[in-house]
């Protein structure tokens, strides 16, 4: 389920972020934690040997190495590969999220332009909608791993109400080496172009709408199959994983205490935990996880699209549009501010001081 916070954050406050910290699911606590633990782990393995089981001339030969180790570090640019990486990410996820298609406008140009109260009138807005979804509900089971759980096979397609048997032999029949999510928008085409001759669409304006706004939709489904078709290039990822892995690598053996090579001269002060070198495993390894979790929402991790309740409400609102909605209208009356000349919404006490604040008329008017 995506984690939402949006209300906690809604007005900025001593403390605001920080309450956040504590929340477990979805965070980047949740999943950094294995890691964070073997990182811990080996540091004090490597840290018990120096100190405990090395003789005096493997502790210098080991504070060269580490020595080298720790100037190492400096030649890996972290923040500039894990930041370009992560801003493409980011992009890449919401690119995704905007794809996903929704009837809403097509719903809205079936409900007013294919006309007809009797039966048949009825079933031509139902179906035309229906053809939609269920265009939308074939490309997701295509992406979507919880989607693909829920209808595992045509049959649940058809048990759940998307297609009739009729329709799937229809599908079935139609043979093509390539993804058949678009088969269903055809079917729409075809049904609207019956729906003008038989006059239930009064003109080709109306026809020609109702065309451009299913092309807007079928594009849709056409963007999700192709971003799930061409991911970022796997040698990108494979060199900010290697990054990463490597610059902590060389921190595990740069960044442990060293005594002092030479007799009187002044050592690190031990920590024995560092606490730097965890803060950064911190940032950058969760910077390399919320890439990782973020680069296919498709999945089921808890910030992952909810396609299965997007599913839900599609169907739901884009049916009720279509069918109870249609020329079921509220009586047009006059409304409050009919008599005046100026409409004033009414203020609550929580908000009259807004009132007091004057319209903002362009900052010249200050001069």
């Amino acid at each position: 389920m995506t984690i939402s916070y949006t209300l906690k954050v809604a007005n900025s406050r001593f403390g605001g972020f920080s309450k956040l910290l504590f929340r477990w699911k979805g965070s980047i606590y949740k999943l950094l934690y294995k890691e964070f633990i073997v990182f811990m782990v080996l540091y004090a393995m490597l840290s018990l040997v120096y100190r405990r089981l090395l003789t005096e001339e493997q502790k210098r030969l080991y504070t060269k190495v580490a020595q080298y180790c720790n100037r190492s570090t400096d030649l890996i640019p972290m923040s500039f590969v894990l930041g370009f990486y992560v801003t493409l990410i980011v992009n890449r996820w919401w690119a995704q999220y905007t794809s996903i298609p929704l009837p809403d406008q097509l719903m809205c140009v079936i409900s007013s332009n294919v006309h007809g109260k009797d039966e048949r009138g009825r079933i031509l807005r139902r179906t035309l909608i229906r053809y939609a979804n269920l265009s939308a509900v074939l490309i997701l089971r295509s992406v979507s791993t919880r989607v693909l759980k829920r209808f595992p096979t045509m049959d649940h397609v058809v048990e759940a109400g998307f297609m009739t048997q009729d329709e799937r032999k229809k599908f079935e029949s139609l043979h093509s080496d390539f993804n058949k999510y678009w088969i269903p928008c055809v079917w729409f085409t075809n049904l609207a172009a019956q729906a003008r001759r038989d006059g239930r669409i009064r003109d080709d304006v109306a026809l020609r709408l109702l065309m451009d706004e299913l092309n807007l939709y079928r594009a849709k489904c056409s963007m999700l199959f192709h971003y799930d078709w061409i991911s970022i290039p796997l040698v990108y990822t494979q060199v900010v994983t290697i990054a990463v892995y490597s610059f902590f690598a060389f921190c595990l053996i740069g960044r442990q205490f060293l005594e002092p090579l030479e007799p009187g001269q002044e050592g690190d002060l031990d920590m024995y935990v560092p606490l730097s070198t965890l803060l950064q495993f911190f940032f950058y390894a969760g910077w390399l996880k919320v890439a990782e979790q973020i680069i296919n929402p498709f999945g089921e991790d808890d910030d992952d699209f909810e396609t299965n309740k997007l599913i839900d409400r599609n169907l739901q609102v884009s049916l009720l549009s279509v069918d109870d909605m249609y020329q079921n209208l509220p009586p047009a009356v006059k409304d409050k501010y009919w008599n005046e000349s100026t409409a004033q919404p009414p203020y609550t006490m929580a908000t009259a001081a807004e009132t007091l604040k004057p319209s903002f008329l362009g900052s010249t008017f200050d001069m």
